[in-house]
């Protein structure tokens, strides 16, 4: 029997199976941010569906940080009732759920399309460069501390809201990635330069939370620990950092990519996952990081078949396996495969669904999709 489907623990938060679904932004959220029913929809299916461990989609943990009008947010007491609601649809159908704790940094210059107002920040002030041409300010020394204690907030709301865990995200091109690599941190204070500066906002963030929850609550993070181009992240830095934040005392590393590239490519939903070479492509960095931590590894990227999924877990390169992509077009993947319909996801990695986010619509797979208006 394989170890796809057996139970396993993070923290004391016992796992049905080794089955993650990786946070997946939904941009389903009301216009206030607040909890909608199409979202009670979408993670009742996921429950249903059989996956081990849902994390949520991405929650600002500050006004400043937030991407979208229609993203969730845990940045005010406010935000408990309806995040609290959402935990307890998952729990009632006997799901798992993490919150993904998040603040975009300068990725944040997009919302002005919606929003408008001053630059979004960074760790270093740009007025656009290459792929991402918006101007950003550097954050201040108060400010830096301030994000820190805003996840720390966010992460307290949380477990007040009931859910089980929380996961930091510190890559796919967000303010923690962006500290982390030399290609967006040009700070020469103790914030930026060498590894231990850079990631040095990653463990006042771990520390603040771990503050907030206490120790036994499950505080995982998803890494990225390279850059998807030359000359940002390097892959020697970025394994030295989760190594780091192993020790320091984060419970589970999601492993993938920190800042994006001009092509799919480049990034973190790479198109063509349509054979066995082309599956799994972040899962050396996984493997690489197994190797040097003591935590649980999720390796996320491309996995589309139960074979694959089985044989990370066998060969030792992960824990667990995380999936999006074929969640958004078949939230009941985990239950088919348990089943014993070995088939591969349905998923083709067209990335369709990302592109309707890019234009103001809630993400879903244009196979499924009725609507044409929202």
């Amino acid at each position: 029997m394989g170890m796809l489907f057996s139970p396993f623990t993070i923290k004391g938060l016992t796992l049905p199976n080794r089955l993650m679904r990786s946070a997946t932004f939904e941009q389903a959220a009301q216009k206030d941010g607040e909890v909608s029913p199409r979202e009670l929809a979408i993670y009742r299916d996921l429950a249903l569906g059989g996956v081990g461990l849902i994390v949520s989609g991405i929650v600002n943990v500050c006004e400043a940080g937030r991407i979208s009008p229609r993203q969730n947010s845990l940045s005010r007491d406010e935000d408990i009732p309806g995040m609290a609601g959402l935990a307890r649809e998952v729990h009632e159908q006997g799901g798992k759920v993490a919150v993904q704790l998040f603040h975009a940094g300068r990725e944040a210059a997009r919302r002005h399309a919606w929003q408008g107002g001053g630059p979004a920040v960074g760790p270093s002030a740009s007025e656009g460069e290459g792929h991402f041409p918006y101007p950003n300010r550097a954050l201040r020394e108060e400010e830096i501390l301030q994000v820190a204690q805003d996840f720390a907030t966010a992460a307290g709301r949380a477990r007040e809201a009931g859910f089980d865990a929380v996961q930091v995200h510190a890559a796919h091109a967000y303010l923690l990635a962006q500290f982390l690599s030399p290609h967006a941190n040009r700070r020469e204070d103790r914030w930026g330069g060498s590894l231990e500066n850079r990631l040095r906002l990653h463990l006042e963030v771990l520390s603040a939370i771990r503050t907030q929850v206490g120790p036994e609550f499950p505080v995982m993070f998803k890494l990225g620990v390279a850059d998807g181009f030359p000359g940002g992240l390097s892959l020697e830095d970025g394994l030295r950092a989760a190594q780091l934040l192993a020790l320091a005392g984060c419970d589970c590393l999601e492993i993938s990519q920190g800042l994006r590239g001009e092509s799919y490519a480049q990034s973190e939903f790479r198109t063509k996952v349509d054979r066995p070479g082309n599956e799994a492509y972040f899962r050396a960095w996984a493997a690489e990081v197994k190797k040097r931590v003591a935590v649980p590894v999720a390796a996320v990227g491309g996995v589309r078949t139960p074979e694959m999924a089985e044989e990370i877990l066998a060969r030792g390169d992960a824990d667990l396996v995380a999936l999006s992509r074929p969640l958004i077009s078949e939230p009941g993947l985990p239950a088919r495969w348990q089943k014993g319909d070995r088939r591969r996801a349905r998923c083709v990695s067209c990335n369709k669904c990302f592109e309707q986010i890019m234009q103001g619509r809630y993400i879903a797979c244009v196979l499924d999709r009725k609507d044409t208006n929202s």
